[in-house]
């Protein structure tokens, strides 16, 4: 997809230390798929092993000159996995152009989008119910066969291979910060139809993994898991609320609120 890079200057900066935040916590998850990860001081990847793009990749770099050699460690490096770069304004604002020199392809542009915790609020920004479906409701799932199926339900709605679910709840169960994670499962008819999961760390709900399946969309799933998701925020003590949306999501989250405060640009590496 083609994009302009000069966008992400462009994008409203009005409270940077809670944006600085937001991609501090978005870091933090992401990485948490590989359980050797840390920071770099060039890069910060991770790389799970899963044959799937979202839990590999690159989520920011940090070099000033001479990217060449730095992009081509990273591609060694994850070889023999898909993956992603991520690119956000938390990178040097010439990250996408030196990506393109270098054989990067932009897949997409998603929206980072964010809202305050201060109320209880459903749909519009203001206090009330949120249509969810009768008899649905939402509760933490913990471990086990619990866990098993949040993984089977959001695996399903990513399109990822079922042969990856084993291990994908495995690295889940075993996540270094799985202290500050909620997962949440929405529960109708005695099935798991929806999943997400809220990681709370530098003062922000990062929002992650909302999926619903697919008889079950448009049916107020998404509306109930969101509210759930701002609500262990709120009793965590978070200050906002924070999310990557999808095309099909971002309508529901301004319903909720959430305002694009910025972008990331996703990049891949064809072989």
């Amino acid at each position: 997809m083609a994009h302009d890079d000069d966008a992400e200057a462009r994008m409203p900066r009005e409270d940077p230390d809670l944006m600085e935040s937001v991609f501090t916590n978005f870091r933090r998850y992401l990485m948490g798929w590989d359980s050797t990860s840390r920071p770099g001081p060039v890069v910060d990847q991770f790389r799970s092993g899963l044959a799937t793009p979202q839990f590999n990749g690159v989520v920011r770099a940090t070099f000033t000159s001479s990217p060449g050699p730095t992009v081509a460690a990273v591609r060694k490096d994850l070889a023999g996995v898909p993956w992603w770069w991520w690119v956000g304004p938390d990178s040097p604002e010439n990250t996408a152009s030196t990506l393109r020199r270098h054989g990067g392809r932009e897949l997409t542009v998603l929206p980072v989008m964010v809202r305050p915790l201060g109320h209880q609020a459903g749909p519009g920004g203001t206090p009330g119910p949120d249509g969810t479906r009768t008899g649905l409701r939402v509760e933490a799932v913990r471990h086990g066969e619990q866990l098993a199926e949040l993984v089977r339900t959001y695996r399903s709605s990513m399109g990822v291979a079922p042969a990856l679910e084993a291990e994908m709840t495995r690295i889940e169960s075993q996540r270094e910060d799985n202290a500050g994670i909620v997962r949440l499962g929405a529960v109708l008819d005695g099935r798991l139809v929806g999943s997400t999961v809220v990681t709370t760390a530098n003062r922000v709900a990062g929002i992650f993994l909302v999926h619903v399946a697919e008889a079950h969309r448009r049916q107020g799933v998404g509306a109930a898991l969101t509210v759930a998701a701002l609500q262990v925020g709120r009793e965590r003590g978070m200050h906002a609320a924070a999310l990557v949306s999808s095309p099909m999501g971002e309508p529901l989250y301004r319903r909720f609120g959430f305002t694009t405060r910025a972008e990331y640009r996703l990049f891949d590496f064809p072989a």
